[in-house]
């Protein structure tokens, strides 16, 4: 098995503190203030280096999912979460079979293009009756497989979900819990291609991943918090704010 090369940025001290900042920002991000885990990427890609970074935020995502499942556990919708995780799962298998064909280059822009576009529709949708679209049956297959497909690629699903989500008008803390449930499982389900196929979970990224948990947690309880003072109307605001931020980050 080839090993990673975890060697920080010259600036050590520097990349540490970008490393630390990322999981806090992750654990923020799953306790319910959606749309910003772009920045995650992007932090520990920086410190790491995009392939390593990859199985290092792993483990770290499938803690937060633990918490938001068990902090908000009474507010699953099991409807939507049945509807989307299927063809997720067939999204994911996409990404694990052609994902090491796809330029860099190429899939930042195929992604930032699609949220975009997303976004722009759920403006659209916000004064038009929005149920005869999210009703129809290509509508969750069509935003499972893409969000299957760029989590595997590059952990990126996160504003195609929310996309999803805010079209079928969730309430915040279904919204929180659905989605948690929701990334735990696929998590679950892509860790062992992360370990055997890409080879980017190792022991030596493993150890990494742990030394990040507990700036992870004081994300989640501070994530928590916030998400309490956050109103229901302005919420769903808020997260299509950070969404489109999401997508304008990925091409820089």
């Amino acid at each position: 098995m080839p090993t990673l090369n975890l060697t920080l940025l010259p600036q050590e001290s520097y990349a540490l503190v970008l490393a630390l900042f990322g999981s806090v920002i992750l654990g923020i991000s799953k306790s319910g203030i959606k749309g910003i885990a772009i920045l995650v990427v992007t932090l520990l890609a920086l410190s790491y280096g995009s392939k390593a970074s990859t199985g290092i935020i792993m483990p770290l995502l499938i803690v937060g999912d633990l918490f938001a499942i068990l902090y908000y556990r009474k507010n699953v919708n099991w409807t939507y979460l049945i509807k989307l995780l299927p063809p997720m799962i067939v999204g994911v298998l996409l990404g694990v079979y052609v994902g090491n064909e796809i330029p860099v280059a190429t899939f930042k822009i195929f992604m930032a293009a699609s949220i975009l576009l997303s976004v722009l529709l759920l403006f659209y949708w916000e004064y038009r009756d929005t149920v005869k679209v999210t009703s129809h049956w290509i509508f969750a297959p069509l935003f499972g497989v893409l969000a299957g497909f760029t989590s595997m690629i590059g952990n990126l699903a996160g504003p195609i979900s929310n996309i999803y989500f805010l079209a079928v008008r969730l309430p915040k803390y279904e919204f929180i819990a659905t989605s948690a449930w929701l990334f735990f499982i696929i998590n679950v389900f892509k860790a062992p291609f992360h370990i055997w196929v890409w080879e980017t979970i190792t022991q030596e990224t493993l150890i990494e991943s742990m030394s990040l948990v507990p700036s992870t947690l004081i994300g989640l309880l501070l994530g928590a918090v916030i998400v309490k003072k956050i109103k229901e109307h302005r919420y769903r605001k808020l997260i299509l704010f950070f969404t489109l931020l999401g997508s304008l980050a990925i091409l820089f």
